[in-house]
């Protein structure tokens, strides 16, 4: 035991990571990677809870209805973001880090903006000439002002995607972080006043939703700014990217293949909810519910999509970060699969404590955030995509950084293709709830593909017994959650007020996370290096050492 101490004490105070399982790694290069994924992550943490924020107000001021007009179109709007903020940037990034001298970075910068001017191009017109058809496919006319104003955001992803982009490639996250927080500001900020106004001056929800959907419009103008500013200050030049003739013939099949693909991953939810625009709302109406009814229940299955978006923060953005340098290290086989081993163990304890801990939980969150528990099961099924999609996301980023598209290719395919097939027999039979298993049946028929296209080598992350260690990390998070609620019907009873359910689940996330916490430290989940890698690791670390010195 002591030994062991002094082996924990001294990873903690010299926060090494130098060294991996033996292997000598950058050490600096592994502190940046993991500073920038402490950045995105907490940009992206603040950016999801303001997510959250607006949606609260939005849903109990515009009810499920008011909810639906505005989840219907939204998935055109997530579609690009994703292109402006992750799909496109993590392409032009690791584009842009196969490049060693800065000539040969600006050349190909010069050449892929004018190919993604195009693709924006071709999307906005796409959407907003044929906005009344697009409508009427989801099944209600009165949507196509919503999806006019919205098209809009695709003018603006060129430049959002190529900014973010040439700056992730040189490891400058920080960029990155701030136009997204700044944007999605102004964004809720439009939101909130939209759904003010529907009270104050007696708007439809659809006119609502149409001065909602503009804030999309506003927050990426604001973002641009924020990105040509950091242009100035930190690379010295304003934004300039002249168009140039295409010198390289396979640069525009690698940028739809391979920034295609990940825009595919990185919106793969997206992806769904807009089957789901197209599927949901029709299928509830032949499950026997009325017009009203289908847009009310459609807006209580929409309050998962939030949810999920939180529970994903950490495992997205450790996948931003990962991806430069797994690239970098492409030719250094064993250091490659070593990296790779710890980017899917840390990204599945996280993502499965979140999945687990929020399904446990969703009374309670359901209530304090949406003033009701409808659609408790429905939801409770459907935040178990967190766990799917952030290993999903690893083992893509994994085969992306190798240049392998076609099983990541096959495995999107495979699974989009069930969620299409699916989502309408599900719903008909069965509601909500089906909606919701076809979603999760989708994701692990696309997790299943993918991982049996992975190496060997990788998958040999759950080496010593880890996958047994994560159930019973679990497990012991559960019996605590479970405790937890047997106690609050034994001095409480029942609920009454939103604000104590919010509470009541805040306190129950710390006892839930800290059970699973020391289990996982108990049972050594993760290395201690592992945990040095992570946010707060070492203090973590620190506090259990001193709590056995006692």
């Amino acid at each position: 035991m002591a030994a062991r101490d002094r082996k924990i004490r001294q990873c903690i105070k010299s926060a090494e990571v130098s060294k991996l399982g033996g292997l000598h790694l950058a050490n600096k290069e592994m502190k940046v990677m993991m500073q920038g994924a402490f950045v995105l992550t907490a940009a992206s943490f603040v950016a999801k809870i303001l997510s959250a924020i607006y949606r609260v107000p939005y849903q109990n001021l515009a009810g499920d209805e008011g909810f639906y007009v505005y989840q219907q179109v939204y998935p055109i709007y997530g579609l690009a973001m994703t292109l402006a903020l992750s799909g496109l940037p993590q392409f032009i990034s690791k584009y842009v880090a196969e490049k060693p001298t800065l000539s040969q970075q600006k050349k190909v910068l010069a050449e892929l903006f004018p190919l993604i001017s195009s693709i924006g191009l071709v999307l906005w017109a796409g959407t907003f000439f044929f906005s009344n058809e697009i409508a009427r496919w989801m099944g209600d006319s009165q949507l196509s002002p919503l999806v006019r104003v919205v098209a809009f955001t695709f003018l603006l992803m060129p430049v959002l995607a190529t900014s973010r982009g040439e700056f992730q490639g040189k490891l400058l996250m920080t960029p990155t972080a701030i136009s997204q927080v700044i944007e999605q500001v102004i964004r809720v900020t439009v939101i909130l006043f939209s759904a003010w106004a529907l009270q104050r001056f007696g708007w439809s929800v659809y006119q609502a939703g149409t001065v909602a959907m503009s804030g999309a419009v506003f927050g990426g103008l604001a973002a641009i700014i924020v990105l040509v500013y950091y242009q100035k200050k930190i690379l010295g030049t304003g934004f300039s990217r002249p168009l140039k003739k295409i010198q390289q013939p396979q640069l525009f099949r690698r940028l739809v293949v391979e920034g295609g693909l990940m825009t595919i991953y990185s919106g793969f939810l997206i992806l769904f909810q807009l089957v789901d625009s197209f599927t949901i709302k029709k299928a509830l109406v032949a499950h026997g519910l009325t017009e009203q009814g289908a847009k009310i229940a459609k807006g209580v299955y929409d309050r998962g999509q939030p949810l999920v978006q939180l529970g994903l923060v950490i495992a997205l953005a450790l996948s931003a970060s990962f991806l430069p340098i797994l690239t970098r290290y492409l030719n250094d086989r064993e250091l490659f699969v070593k990296n790779s081993q710890i980017f899917l163990r840390l990204t599945s304890g996280v993502a499965a404590a979140a999945s687990v801990g929020l399904a446990l939980l969703l009374p309670l969150v359901n209530y304090g955030l949406f003033k009701d528990q409808a659609g408790n099961g429905t939801l409770t099924v459907f935040v178990l995509a967190i766990f799917l999609m952030a290993l999903i996301q690893a083992h893509q980023s994994i085969a992306q950084s190798q240049n392998r598209n076609h099983a990541p290719l096959v495995a999107a395919g495979s699974g989009l293709a069930v969620k299409a097939a699916t989502t309408t027999l599900f719903t008909r039979q069965w509601g909500t709830l089906g909606a919701s298993l076809a979603t999760i049946f989708s994701l692990f028929v696309t997790l299943v593909v993918l991982q049996r296209a992975s190496e060997k080598s990788i998958q040999q992350y759950r080496k010593g017994h880890f996958t047994f260690k994560l159930l019973a990390c679990l497990m012991g998070m559960s019996v605590v959650i479970f405790s937890y609620y047997g106690v609050l019907h034994f001095t409480i009873g029942d609920i009454k007020h939103r604000s104590q359910a919010l509470l009541l689940a805040i306190i129950g996330v710390g006892l839930g996370g800290s059970g699973f916490i020391l289990l996982a430290i108990r049972l050594k989940l993760l290395t201690l290096r592992e945990w040095l890698l992570l946010p707060f690791g070492a203090k973590i670390l620190r506090i259990n050492w001193k709590k056995e010195g006692k």
